[in-house]
């Protein structure tokens, strides 16, 4: 394993540690360690089947680990209640891969909807229409509060998802491929919304993404998901340099 020594001392809010999964005989992850400082943005990068959407839904709780430590914001997720656990959820953003817009909903529903479920963090006599339209002020689309998502481009419904995750002003935001799917223009514009809302709010981000352009401009620091480990750790100038044959796979152009 290929380590980084220049990690800063910022703290840690969110930290994985030693995490195993395996199914039958296919050992995804194999003590795989990680951690997310405040106001950093670190992406993963792995090829598919390497075990990074094992990871997703292990630290969300979605995916019970057989082993390790999820820690997120200084509390063990595997020691938590349900009540905590959602309580926890509530300030963590998850901008899933496609979007996952309901169908059925206006933009305004879609994102009133982890409004509705979360009150404890805002109240019952938030006001929604407020935290909506600048949520979709935040993506550019306020004028598309009304339609629905079949009305959207594939970079219009992206913008929405972030809008929705950015509701719950999260502290930090986890990107399952943000840009899969999209155009090179408009994957870049959703990289610069990445950017703005990450020195906007100050939240911390974990990416999981295979897209290398997206990686170098985006990333603070990476962690490359090998043989369900984290197999080497650096910035994206660092790890481009290196010539171990696994590594030097990840950046050819």
């Amino acid at each position: 394993m290929i380590e980084d020594n220049n990690i800063s001392a910022l703290n840690i809010v969110l930290e994985i540690k030693d995490l195993n999964k395996s199914f039958g005989d296919n050992h995804v992850l194999n003590g795989f360690n990680m951690k997310l400082h405040q106001g950093e943005n670190l992406v993963i990068m792995g090829k598919s089947g390497s075990g990074k959407s094992v990871m997703i839904k292990c630290l969300v709780g979605l995916m019970e680990a057989d082993s390790g430590l999820i820690s997120v914001m200084h509390n063990d997720i595997t020691t938590l209640t349900q009540e905590a656990l959602d309580i926890l959820r509530a300030d963590i953003g998850f901008l899933f891969q496609g979007s996952a817009l309901y169908d059925s909903m206006t933009v305004r529903e879609n994102l009133e909807f982890p409004l509705r479920r979360h009150t404890n963090k805002f109240g019952n006599d938030m006001n929604t229409e407020k935290l909506v339209i600048e949520a979709l002020e935040n993506v550019g689309l306020a004028h598309a509060i009304d339609l629905m998502p079949s009305e959207l481009s594939g970079g219009m419904k992206r913008r929405v998802a972030l809008a929705r995750t950015l509701i719950l002003q999260p502290k930090i935001i986890l990107y399952d491929e943000p840009t899969s799917g999209l155009d090179p223009i408009t994957a870049k514009e959703i990289i610069i919304l990445m950017q703005d809302i990450q020195k906007k709010y100050g939240t911390s981000s974990l990416i999981i993404t295979h897209d290398v352009d997206c990686a170098r401009v985006i990333s603070d620091r990476m962690i490359l998901l090998i043989d369900g480990i984290d197999y080497a750790t650096g910035t994206f100038t660092e790890l481009s340099t290196l010539q171990d044959p696994k590594i030097k796979a990840f950046f050819k152009q």
